[in-house]
């Protein structure tokens, strides 16, 4: 009897780690009602150009966190927004991948992209970058039934990174099963 209550002990105890590591809270940024993991600490934007930005703790065998941040509906196109990201990646050994889908509130167009991040350094206006090899970014485009194209840019080490696969689209209701290519065309 003791040891099936041990056993029982340690799948309550794994169910609870689950649970934690799942838990989410609801925020708000502008009319955009979000879903966040817990586990992403929201801090103050560090420019005046973002609604929201957020840290994402590093996963075992990567060194930094990842982050994402939210922009407003501005700062061009969708397309022109794509071309920009792809160019944030160094063409040799870059792989894109585009999908689109809706959710209940709305539709968007996820970019997944791999390879060396042209990390900023410094202020943008310097247009300073550092080669990041091994990194990924989920950029999406996410266009609510009230309007308006909001950017969200996950950006950092590729494992991270890919471990928020489903937290990234949960922010905001989409679900990768969902989704079909996207194609930008010229």
């Amino acid at each position: 009897m003791p040891r099936n209550l041990l056993i029982a002990s340690c799948f309550v105890c794994a169910a609870s780690a689950a649970l934690a590591e799942d838990a989410t809270r609801q925020v708000s940024v502008e009319k955009l009602k979000l879903t966040a993991p817990e586990s992403w600490k929201q801090s103050e934007p560090t420019s005046s150009l973002r609604l929201a930005q957020f840290e994402i703790p590093a996963v075992e065998g990567d060194e930094e966190p990842s982050e994402l941040v939210i922009f407003p509906p501005f700062g061009g196109t969708a397309k022109e927004n794509i071309k920009r990201w792809i160019g944030q990646f160094e063409a040799e050994g870059r792989k894109v991948e585009m999908t689109q889908g809706t959710t209940p509130e709305g539709k968007y167009i996820l970019v997944d992209l791999k390879g060396t991040y042209l990390k900023p350094m410094g202020p943008p206006v310097l247009q300073k970058t550092s080669p990041a090899p091994g990194y990924r970014m989920y950029g999406v485009i996410y266009t609510p039934k009230t309007g308006g194209n909001y950017f969200f840019k996950l950006t950092g080490p590729e494992k991270t990174v890919t471990a928020q696969s489903d937290a990234m689209r949960g922010l905001f209701g989409a679900k990768a099963a969902d989704e079909k290519e996207f194609v930008l065309e010229d």
